[in-house]
């Protein structure tokens, strides 16, 4: 990746763009779960959503390899798609883009307050 793809995105949407290629071979159930994960997985995201994109091919890929094998989606991600998605963000502890900003306005907050106190 050069600077001006990282800049620019373009590398980010020529991934995006494969994986949506990808996406439509998969069989009708298994590309609704996919539009499921990716809603599951945005609030996981950073800023620029770099750090997703490797989740993202993992989740793909591991939908084409059970699709491939004739299991349902079902037997895949379960009965909890928010669930399955947090496990692969890292947890059910892993932090959100509402997470860090509520951190941040709460050490902005802070600052604010000792000023006013001392």
């Amino acid at each position: 990746m050069n600077f001006w793809e990282t800049i620019t995105g373009s590398d980010l949407t020529r991934e995006s763009k494969a994986f949506e290629a990808r996406a439509e071979a998969l069989p009708d159930e298994y590309r609704a779960a996919w539009e499921q994960i990716k809603s599951h997985l945005f609030p996981y995201s950073g800023f620029t959503g770099r750090n997703l994109m490797p989740i993202l091919d993992a989740a793909l890929g591991l939908l084409e390899e059970t699709a491939a094998e004739g299991q349902s989606v079902h037997e895949v991600v379960g009965d909890d798609i928010g669930g399955f998605c947090a496990a692969l963000a890292g947890g059910v502890g892993a932090r959100t883009y509402r997470d860090r900003w509520r951190e941040q306005l709460n050490r902005n907050v802070a600052r604010k307050l000792s000023r006013l106190g001392g």
